[in-house]
């Protein structure tokens, strides 16, 4: 046992399964369709190797007001109006009845009686008798003797001339632009999606710190560690959608073969890539032999996948290989007779084969590490 070891080994399984969930959103679809490349919310989906390393979240910008709103309404609806129903502003049209300065209505004015001559102080009685001595256009007699005030027209008249012109308005600040965490610097909503993260990263911590514990501080513990995280996602996407992707179960075959190889060079290695290759071959065709005989019990699938896992288990001798494979039949076999007991399932209901697969593999493997 070597706890540092084991302790490094979770930590790499726990940071690895948190990149497994957008591998497996994208990989779980039906049949006819290769992967996803879009997230739930529309967006492409990108970033490295093609988009397939990352977090499975999408970062949508928050909904922003639509143009001619202001930014505390960014729903879409009106403010409120105001008392004033008529248009205000120094451009506001005037016309009869309506102030310029408000846009109101104006009191009603009386009509200038015609016979009024301007200058007078007061109307002119029309009823009474004028007295010729009287200039028209007074309404008493001057005393010549009364000294009178002279009236300074400029002040008794208001000005006639335009309106001084108001100071221009300072421009409007322009509108900051958008930065890094959403339009008009408005938070992203981050939506995750495929299966949680903190689940996946556990589980991928788990199976990484069985293995260490098992192998130890031997060459192909690198290799077991490399394939940990394929084999969840393989797991994941079986139980979703019951099938196993090519891109995985192709790449688990080679990467297993080409790695097993490698560490078969260093000193201390506990196993044989010899026996590895042929236990890959001997594996595949058992399972290719049972889809020729019950092509409707066993997908074409689990025979891709019974290639790399045969490879795998081949590393430790045919023992190992032959409890892997069993153990792989009979939790598949506890499963489906589960589901029948409880009536939750028929004799002739497909149940994914893949997850029960590689627990056998993982099974096998702890015994192999602690045997050698």
């Amino acid at each position: 046992m070597h706890p540092i070891l084991t302790v490094l080994a979770a930590c790499y399984g726990a940071v690895a399964g948190v990149f497994v969930p957008r591998a497996v959103y994208r990989l779980a679809v039906e049949p006819e369709q290769q992967w996803r490349a879009a997230c739930p919310e529309g967006h492409p989906i990108t970033g490295p190797a093609g988009g397939w390393l990352g977090l499975a979240r999408c970062a949508a910008p928050a909904p922003t007001a639509p143009a001619g709103l202001p930014d505390d309404h960014p729903d879409g609806t009106l403010p409120a109006p105001t008392a004033s129903t008529g248009p205000t502003g120094p451009n506001a049209p005037t016309g009869p009845g309506t102030s310029a300065a408000h846009g109101t209505p104006d009191a009603p004015t009386a009509p200038t009686d015609p016979t009024t001559l301007t200058g007078a102080t007061g109307p002119t009685d029309a009823t009474g008798p004028t007295d010729p001595t009287v200039p028209t256009g007074s309404t008493a007699p001057t005393d010549p003797i009364a000294p009178t005030t002279p009236t300074d027209p400029i002040a008794l008249t208001a000005p006639t001339g335009p309106a001084a012109p108001k100071a221009p308005a300072a421009p409007a600040a322009p509108a900051a632009p958008p930065g890094p965490s959403g339009a008009r610097g408005r938070p992203h909503r981050v939506h995750a999606y495929g299966p949680p993260a903190v689940i996946v990263a556990l589980l991928t911590s788990l199976v990484c710190a069985m293995l260490s514990a098992a192998v130890g501080k031997r060459p192909e513990l690198a290799v077991w560690l490399l394939l940990a995280p394929v084999g969840v996602a393989l797991a994941l996407v079986d139980t979703a959608v019951k099938r196993l992707p090519d891109v995985l179960t192709l790449s688990l075959t080679a990467g297993a073969a080409a790695l097993l190889g490698v560490a078969a060079l260093f000193p201390g290695s506990a196993g044989s890539w010899p026996g590895a290759l042929l236990g890959g071959c001997a594996l595949g065709g058992l399972y290719g032999l049972l889809f020729l005989i019950h092509p409707s019990g066993m997908g074409f699938g689990d025979v891709k996948l019974a290639l790399g896992l045969g490879t795998v288990l081949g590393w430790y001798g045919w023992a190992v290989l032959f409890t892997g494979t069993f153990a792989g039949f009979l939790l598949g076999a506890v499963y489906g007779v589960g589901l029948i007991v409880l009536r939750r399932a028929g004799r002739k209901t497909a149940v994914p084969f893949g997850p029960f697969m590689l627990t056998g593999a993982l099974l096998g493997l702890l015994l192999g590490g602690f045997a050698s």
